[in-house]
């Protein structure tokens, strides 16, 4: 029987900016396999197999999760002439260098296939690999000990962005959010903006719930999406792991919502059990980063270049992936997000809101941190862009009074600071205003 998420099509409509990179590198002189990597049902096999559809003559398809004997190719030697003559026999098609796209995915289920890698990029660079996984699951794989370090390319894939939810949804006002953000000019259609960022903050970025939105508008299918993939979350936490190991790994996971609707969000293990302790529970939270279920959000100790380098390594926030799956961890009814009207608790606002930053800014290419003095003033994310250190305050809402900016602007004097909130475009003493749904631009 056909789960929801097996029985749904793909709307080829559905553009993500990872083709850009995947182009580029196609294109690099120096190419070598491609590593392509993130949690589950963000879209990692449909981007690949579209990008190769409109750059390759075929595709060879192989999915190392489903089959054994696929996966015995790799148990000889790992010479790349003999691996490609078997995966000829095995899918009963020619692997031409340059014009086949060899795709292996779920490539964390042979660790073989991922040693494999490093023999092709020195004795056959002349195929186009791209293989595809989910960290969850290679984070202990045996074989994994033996990854290719400078042997393949990497890139990090994540769920859909607010931008990319706008290409699919209204792609029209995107250069005219992006205009008014590089002119701090008021964008008349903000009101029609907020709207579609309340949609997003329902659905989030899993392609599925987005395609279920967009075709038919119906809250409870995308709810039903965004529920299956936390339970195939769930047993993908089982994998690779001791009975133990599987608990643990999953009460941290359940407890961040909990921990992000606190007015003080540093992860706390405490929070988890009565007897939870760091030493018994952060493995199971290293797995979540590893598999990019979660994003770590560590502090900054200054407002000083490079941001990085003054980092606190025992204190950090923890965030979900996906803004719509904590939504749906949270039980919240969708009217109550979709309405500007609806009541929501203004820390569960804070937290979904906070959430859905840490999302856009990481999947920008920045590495965002936090700042606090002496527990009494906070600032949401610092960010390095160029050379400047920039304080980043979020709001949920259009009420933007806040003390703690001022703390942080009265002792490190940054450029100018981000305002992140309902309110439109602007630029005022030296604060930048970014409505919510303008944050793909800040890069």
């Amino acid at each position: 029987m056909l789960t929801l998420l097996e029985g749904m099509v793909y709307n080829i409509n559905m553009k993500r900016l990872i083709e850009n990179k995947l182009h580029e590198w196609k294109n690099k002189k120096d190419r070598k396999p491609l590593l392509l990597v993130g949690a589950r049902q963000i879209g990692k096999s449909y981007s690949v197999l579209d990008f190769g559809k409109n750059h390759y003559t075929n595709i060879a398809l192989f999915n190392l999760e489903t089959s054994e004997e696929l996966r015995g190719i790799f148990d000889n030697d790992l010479d790349p002439k003999r691996i490609v003559q078997e995966l000829e026999g095995f899918s009963h098609q020619t692997i031409k260098p340059q014009s086949t796209l060899i795709f292996f995915d779920e490539i964390q289920a042979c660790g073989k296939a991922i040693t494999a890698l490093k023999y092709f990029c020195e004795q056959a660079p002349e195929y186009h690999i791209i293989a595809a996984g989910s960290l969850l699951g290679s984070f202990l794989v045996k074989d994994f000990l033996s990854f290719p370090v400078g042997k393949v390319d990497r890139i990090v894939m994540y769920p859909m962005t607010f931008q990319e939810f706008l290409m699919k949804t209204n792609p029209n006002i995107l250069p005219l959010i992006e205009e008014s953000f590089n002119i701090n000019k008021p964008l008349a259609l903000h009101e029609r903006a907020l709207e579609l960022f309340r949609a997003y903050l329902f659905t989030g970025g899993m392609p599925k719930a987005v395609l279920e939105w967009t075709d038919k508008k119906e809250p409870m299918f995308v709810s039903a999406i965004q529920q299956e993939i936390l339970s195939i979350y769930d047993g993908d936490m089982g994998k690779y792991a001791t009975p133990t190991e599987q608990v643990k790994t999953r009460a941290v996971y359940n407890s961040i919502p909990s921990q992000l609707v606190r007015e003080n969000k540093k992860f706390q293990y405490s929070l988890i059990g009565s007897n939870a302790r760091a030493v018994h529970y952060e493995i199971g939270l290293e797995r979540l980063f590893s598999a990019g279920l979660a994003l770590k959000c560590l502090k900054t100790k200054k407002g000083e270049m490079p941001v990085a380098g003054y980092a606190d390594m025992t204190s950090y926030k923890v965030y979900m992936n996906d803004v719509g799956l904590l939504n749906a961890k949270l039980g919240i009814p969708a009217a109550a997000l979709l309405s500007d009207k609806a009541h929501i608790g203004g820390e569960i606002k804070g937290a979904l809101t906070e959430n859905y930053v840490m999302q856009e800014l990481t999947a920008s290419g920045l590495t965002p941190h936090y700042w606090e003095s002496d527990g009494k003033a906070e600032i949401d994310f610092v960010i390095q862009l160029d050379e400047k250190v920039i304080p980043v305050e979020v709001k949920a809402a259009d009420n933007v009074k806040s003390k703690s900016l001022s703390v942080y602007v009265d002792k490190y004097k940054p450029a100018y600071s981000i305002r992140i909130s309902a309110k439109n475009f602007g630029f005022e003493n030296g604060i930048k205003s970014v409505p919510l749904y303008a944050v793909w631009c800040i890069k």
